[in-house]
Parts: structure tokens; C-alpha cells; sequence
């Protein structure tokens, strides 16, 4: 082994077999420049890095992303933000949870969950940005987002297309046990039918989502017993939280327009034709626990406007301004 080594002349060149025995790639900046940053190795490498991204890759990479015949790209692209949504803010939302949880199992449970809901949407926003790309927002020129993360970071709270269950605030454990069990039962029914959709990539992200949702919808089901028959006080909170949640919960079946177009198209399902399936699975969670369903009326809407349409609650604005904050101040961000 000689006692130097000369740095790699091209960038792109293998890295040696024994990494740490040789000269480091990027040599450490002069204390004396100024303008010296342990950092300025990492900016000089691929400019498409975006600082604030999930990844490198493309999550489609591979995969045939052309648009069925007889489907309009742009209602695919919107009904693919609809589903992104969802799982987006509710994995926003359960993410809020970290370190707060009842004990650490259930706060490493709910983190897990939010993350298999971020991949589902991560992968469902760069479907609806392929599909039509007229909906992923304009950028700076030069800017290395991707559209996944520029539709994630980069649009108003108006254009997000989620129902309101999932941007409702967690409120205490209870609240946040009953909208997982309404809105994973919802879901799992949705992606189950959804795994036979014309469009491999909807196909694809919902044949695995059944896996997670099905898990998902267990667990909260599981605490939901829990709740109902322990305590005087945890069943005094899941009634409390019942009565706030269930008004949100008939939006879920609420067929937008651009829902049924998709679901005739064959690349789609109508959410309407999954709430009798929903309401058997909660029936039976609610007999089991001793629990009396809910009769409260659904949530109003704003001359017919719902989630869908991009009417939404003003916790989404507050979720929306914590969650982008940084990749708005810094959309040319770099590593």
C-alpha cells in the first residue's frame, strides 16, 4: 500500500475496495477559507439530488407507465392525487405521534404505519405526475424536485384532493384509534378491488397496500377492544372520540365525479360500492366490543364541495404550512 493516494480523476469512478485505509474522495476544506464547508464535497455531485427527497430514483423506474386505452390521463392523474392524498396526510398526521405515544411499542407501530401510507402515496404521486404532468407545480428553472416531492411540498392547501378525516387533528389516543380503524377499513376495501385496475402501476401499489392495510386495520381494531372494555375512562375517551370522528366518515364513500369516470373506465374503483363491505367490518368490531355505532349525520359540505373538490378543513393549512416549510424556503436545495 503506497502512503498516498491519488483522488479518482472522473467522479463517477468505483470506489476502492477499502474505502476507510485510503485517502477520503472530497478533501476536507482549508480552515483558513471562509468560504470552507465540510459540505462543499457533497454539493459537487449529482445536481439532481434534491436535499429534501425521499430518494434518488425513480419509483417508477421500470415499470410501463403508459395510460390504458380509453382512459383520460388527466381524471387518472386526479384520481391518483385523491388516493396519494389520503395516505399522505394520514401518514403526516400519524407521523406527529413519534415519541408521544402511549409506550414505545406503539410509538415504533404508528410510525411503521405512517411509513407504509408515505410509500403508498410517494409512489401514487409520481403515477398522477406521469399520467399528466400538467398537474405537478411550476418550479424555478434548475430546480432538482422531483414531481412526486413537487406535488407533496409545492401546492395550496385547495389543491390538495384528501378527504377531511385524515387532516383532522390526532386529539388523544382514542381519536386517532377510531379515524385509523374508519379510514384503514375504508381504504383496505378500496385497494382490494383496486388490485385488479387496468393501470399496472394503481394495480401494483394496491395489491401491496392490501398486505399493509390489512395489518393496519387490525391493530386498530385490536385497540379499539382494548379501549371499549377497559377502563371507565378509556371507553368514556372512545366514546368521546366516536362521536368526533364519525361525522368525517361518510365522506369516505362520496363518489367524486372523476371517481366514477375511472371506475367505468375500468382503472378506478367507485368508493360507493365498497361502504357496505366497510360497515360489515366495523358492525362486527363494534358488536364485539360492546360499542353502540354511531347515528350522528355526515359532515357538511359547502354547496356539494368535499375533500375531493379541495375543500378542506383550516388544520390542513396548519399541517400543509409545518410539513413544506423548509422545502419552500429552499427549493434549489442541494446534496
Amino acid at each position: 500500500m503506497t502512503d498516498h493516494v491519488e483522488p479518482a480523476s472522473h467522479p463517477a469512478a468505483e470506489a476502492p475496495s477499502h474505502p476507510a485505509a485510503e485517502a477520503p474522495s472530497h478533501p476536507a476544506p482549508d480552515p483558513a477559507d471562509a468560504h470552507g464547508s465540510v459540505y462543499d464535497g457533497l454539493l459537487g455531485g449529482d445536481p439532481s439530488h434534491w436535499a429534501f427527497g425521499t430518494d434518488f430514483e425513480d419509483p417508477l423506474a421500470g415499470v410501463d407507465t403508459t395510460v390504458p386505452d380509453g382512459v383520460d390521463a388527466h381524471d387518472l392523474g386526479t384520481y391518483c392525487l385523491m388516493l396519494a392524498d389520503d395516505a399522505l396526510i394520514a401518514s403526516q398526521r400519524l407521523s406527529q405521534w413519534t415519541s408521544r405515544a402511549p409506550d414505545l411499542e406503539e410509538d415504533i407501530a404508528l410510525a411503521n404505519i405512517a411509513l407504509d401510507l408515505l410509500g403508498q402515496a410517494r409512489l401514487l404521486l409520481a403515477r398522477a405526475a406521469a399520467a399528466d404532468p400538467s398537474l405537478v407545480p411550476a418550479l424555478p428553472g434548475g430546480s432538482p424536485v422531483p414531481p412526486e416531492d413537487a406535488l407533496a411540498f409545492f401546492r395550496e392547501a385547495g389543491q390538495f384532493r384528501n378527504v377531511r378525516l385524515v387532516e383532522t387533528d390526532n386529539g388523544d389516543f382514542a381519536v386517532t384509534i377510531v379515524k385509523l380503524l374508519v379510514f384503514a377499513t375504508a381504504r383496505l376495501a378500496l385497494l382490494e378491488r383496486l388490485a385488479s385496475s387496468r393501470d399496472h402501476v394503481l394495480a401494483a401499489v394496491a395489491a401491496k397496500g392490501v398486505k399493509e392495510l390489512t395489518y393496519t386495520r387490525d391493530y386498530a381494531g385490536r385497540w379499539f377492544l382494548t379501549l371499549a372494555q377497559g377502563t371507565q375512562e378509556s371507553r368514556r375517551r372512545l366514546d368521546a372520540a366516536l362521536a368526533l370522528v364519525w361525522p368525517f366518515q361518510a365522506e369516505l364513500f362520496a363518489t367524486h365525479e372523476v371517481e366514477a369516470r375511472v371506475a367505468a373506465a375500468g382503472v378506478g374503483v367507485d368508493p360507493a360500492s365498497t361502504a357496505d363491505d366497510v360497515a360489515v367490518v366495523l358492525a362486527q368490531v363494534f358488536a364485539v366490543s360492546g360499542v353502540d355505532q354511531p347515528t350522528g349525520g355526515a359532515l357538511a359540505t359547502v354547496q356539494g364541495r368535499q375533500g375531493r373538490d379541495g375543500l378542506h378543513t383550516e388544520a390542513l393549512s396548519l399541517l400543509l404550512a409545518e410539513m413544506q416549510v423548509v422545502a419552500r424556503a429552499h427549493p434549489l436545495g442541494k446534496w
